[in-house]
Order: structure tokens, then sequence, then C-alpha cells
């Protein structure tokens, strides 16, 4: 992997982060569609539906619809060969229903870890790691 494809990598990376932290599901939409393969593989503890980059888009609609001032602070950013790694700490407030809970108006900060890897300058496989435990606690469905 050459220097040029690395910083071709975290820049994709950085653009979908950016998005992210918009609260715009279309521009989280058509992010989505410029820098993720259609058929990307996604490992996460997320129920959905669909696959590749549809299911990628579903997550994304729900949380923001949920937390609609949703925020992922990177604490760390990686870059190696042909993937990115993030550990991050999400903040939002509880303002739609989330996995099957009415809107709490409630905050949240919980932390994940997500491991990119592209090809061809696009993300084709996510793993991702989320404290769903923490999420839900702070919601008041699980007792801490």
């Amino acid at each position: 992997m050459t220097m040029k494809e690395k910083a071709r990598n975290l820049a994709a990376f950085e653009r979908f982060h950016d998005a992210t932290n918009t609260g715009s599901v279309q521009l989280v939409e058509r992010t989505i569609d410029e820098v993720v393969d259609p058929e990307v593989v996604f490992h996460a503890p997320v129920p959905m539906d669909t696959t590749g980059a549809r299911a990628l888009k579903q997550v994304w609609t729900v949380l923001l619809r949920a937390f609609p001032d949703l925020r992922v602070e990177a604490e760390d950013v990686l870059a190696d060969g042909d993937r990115v790694v993030s550990r991050n700490t999400v903040t939002g407030t509880h303002r739609g229903e989330f996995r099957g809970l009415p809107a709490t108006g409630r905050t949240v900060s919980y932390s994940e870890i997500f491991i990119l890897r592209f090809a061809g300058g696009r993300i084709v496989e996510i793993w991702g790691v989320v404290d769903v435990m923490t999420q839900l606690r702070q919601l008041g469905a699980l007792a801490a």
C-alpha cells in the first residue's frame, strides 16, 4: 500500500466521519454513495433487514431520527495498510424512537471502535464494537 493510497483512505474516512456529524440523513446517504462500496460487508451489533451500503444508510437513518444532535468524536484514528481504525465517543439526546424505546429526552455518551477496510479508495468492509449496554442503561432500558 502506497502513502498515496493510505492518504486517500484516510480522506474518505474523514469525509464520512464529517458527514455523520452534520445531522443530515441526506448528506450521510450521499457520502455513503461516494465512499462506501455498494456491497460493503458490515459487521456490527445492529439489527438490520438489509445488507451492503443500504444497511449502513438504514443504521444512520435510525440513529439520526432517534438522536438528531448525535455527535461522534474520534478520540483515536489509526491508518495502517488498507485499514482505518477509529475509537469514538458518541453523544446525543434521545428525541425519537430507538430500539423500540419511545423518546426519553435523556442524553447518552458511549464508546465504540470501528475498523474500516478499503479497496480502490472505498470502504469495502466494516467491523464495529459498540457499547450498547451503556447506551441502553442511559436510556433507562436496562437496570444500572
